[in-house]
C-alpha cells in the first residue's frame, strides 16, 4: 500500500492567524497579499469580501458598526490602489471569476466603466432611493460619501498671506514666489492613481483657461508627484512639501484631528466634491451580504458613522471646524460634484486619455521630480 501523502504544513503566519483571528482584527495572507480579517462577533455564519482601493483606517469604524448590526459576519477587506482594483476587477468579470463581494473606490470613473460593460449587480432598496441622484447610477453604482477636493498646506510654513482661496490665486502663488515652491507643492501621479487622474480631468473641465493657467504654474513650480495621498500628505507634515494640491478632505481632517499641523482650504471659486463609490461584482459570492453592507453604508445610521469617524462630511456640505472656505460648499453654490453616470465613460476613452496624459505629461513630467 502506498502511504499516504501528509497535507503541505501551514506556514507559520496562518497558524497566527487562525489562532488569534477570533480574538482581534489582523493581518493574515491570502495568496501572499495581506488581508486584514475582522472576526464575526458571534458565531460565524458567513463571510463578506471587501475588495477597495479606500484605506482601511477610514473604513473601519464602519465595518466594526455593520458588524454590530450582523454580528455572525466575518468581513476579510483587501486594500488596493484604484487602477489595481480596476484591473484586478476587470480581469475576473471577464473571466467569470468572483472578485469579491463588494467594491469600493475613489476612482468612481472606474465602477461606472465596470458597470457599464456588465459587471455590476443591481441593488434597489429604500437606502439606495434616498442617494442624491447624481451619486446613483441605474441602481448598480452609489456614491456613498461627500468629500470636497482641497488645498492643503503646512500650517508652521506657509504664512497666511500666501494660502491660496482659489485655483487661480494658487497659480499666481506659485508664479509669483517660484523660490519659496520650487518643488515644494505636491499632486497626484495621474499616471499611478486613478483618483488623481479622475481629479484632473474634472478640474480641466470646470474652466480651460484656469486650468490650462495652474497646469503650466505647477510645472513651472517642478511639482512634486506621487501615486497616493498619504506619501503627499506626509510631505506636507514633515515640512518636504508646503502645499497640496487636490487633496481629499477626508484623509487631511483625519490628520488634523490626530494632530498634524495642516491647514485646509475649500476653494472659493469651487470645490470638486467625490463620492466614493460601491458596487456589487455580477459574480459576487455573498451577494446578500454585499448588498446588506452597501444599504448599511447609505443608511442615517451609516452616515452618521461616516461622517463622525470616518470622512467628516455629509452630503449638505458642511465643513467640520477649522477648515477653512464656506461653513457649507452646497448652500454657497461653489460644490462641484463629480457625477456618477455615463459622463465618467469620456474619462475612460482610450483616445482622451492619452490625449489628457500627454498634455499633463509634457508640464508636469517631462523635467526631473524630486
Amino acid at each position: 500500500m502506498s502511504r499516504r501523502k501528509r497535507p503541505p504544513r501551514r506556514p507559520l503566519t496562518q497558524w497566527f492567524c487562525l489562532l488569534w483571528a477570533a480574538v482581534q482584527p489582523l493581518t493574515c495572507l491570502a495568496q501572499g497579499v495581506p488581508t486584514p480579517v475582522f472576526p464575526a462577533l458571534q458565531d460565524e455564519r458567513e463571510v463578506l469580501s471587501i475588495h477597495a482601493a479606500t484605506d482601511r483606517p477610514a473604513m473601519e469604524p464602519l465595518i466594526r458598526d455593520f458588524q454590530l448590526l450582523n454580528p455572525h459576519t466575518r468581513i476579510e477587506f483587501v486594500e488596493y490602489v484604484t487602477n489595481d482594483l480596476f484591473a484586478a476587477a476587470s480581469k475576473a468579470c471577464q473571466e467569470g471569476r468572483v472578485l469579491g463581494d463588494v467594491l469600493l473606490s475613489s476612482g468612481v470613473d472606474q465602477l461606472v466603466k465596470l458597470a457599464n460593460d456588465g459587471c455590476a449587480g443591481s441593488i434597489r432598496s429604500l437606502e439606495t432611493q434616498m442617494v442624491p441622484r447624481w451619486a446613483n447610477w441605474r441602481d448598480e453604482v452609489f456614491g456613498f460619501t461627500f468629500e470636497p477636493v482641497v488645498f492643503v498646506y503646512n500650517k508652521d510654513r506657509v504664512p497666511a498671506e500666501d494660502v491660496p482661496k482659489t485655483h487661480l490665486e494658487l497659480a499666481d502663488l506659485l508664479r509669483l514666489k517660484p523660490d519659496t515652491y520650487q518643488g515644494r507643492v505636491g499632486t497626484y501621479d495621474i499616471r499611478q492613481s486613478g483618483i488623481g487622474y479622475l481629479l484632473a480631468f474634472n478640474d480641466s473641465q470646470q474652466t480651460t483657461t484656469t486650468y490650462g493657467r495652474l497646469l503650466e504654474s505647477l510645472g513651472r513650480a517642478e511639482t512634486v508627484v506621487r501615486c497616493c495621498t498619504g506619501e503627499i500628505l506626509d510631505g506636507i507634515e514633515a515640512g518636504r512639501i508646503l502645499i497640496g494640491y487636490n487633496m481629499l478632505a477626508s484623509y487631511a481632517y483625519a490628520r488634523v484631528r490626530a494632530g498634524a499641523k495642516l491647514g485646509l482650504v475649500m476653494p472659493a471659486d469651487y470645490t470638486l466634491v467625490l463620492s466614493r463609490g460601491a458596487m456589487i461584482p455580477i459574480k459576487a459570492g455573498n451577494a446578500a451580504a454585499g448588498a446588506r453592507f452597501v444599504n448599511y453604508l447609505l443608511s442615517d445610521r451609516g452616515q452618521a458613522v461616516a461622517q463622525r469617524e470616518a470622512f467628516f462630511f455629509g452630503f449638505a456640505g458642511e465643513a467640520p471646524a477649522g477648515i477653512e472656505g464656506a461653513a457649507s460648499i452646497v448652500r454657497a453654490g461653489i460644490a462641484r460634484p463629480i457625477a456618477i453616470g455615463p459622463a465618467l465613460l469620456a474619462v475612460q476613452d482610450d483616445e482622451r486619455r492619452r490625449r489628457f496624459f500627454a498634455d499633463w505629461s509634457r508640464s508636469l513630467v517631462d523635467m526631473p521630480t524630486r
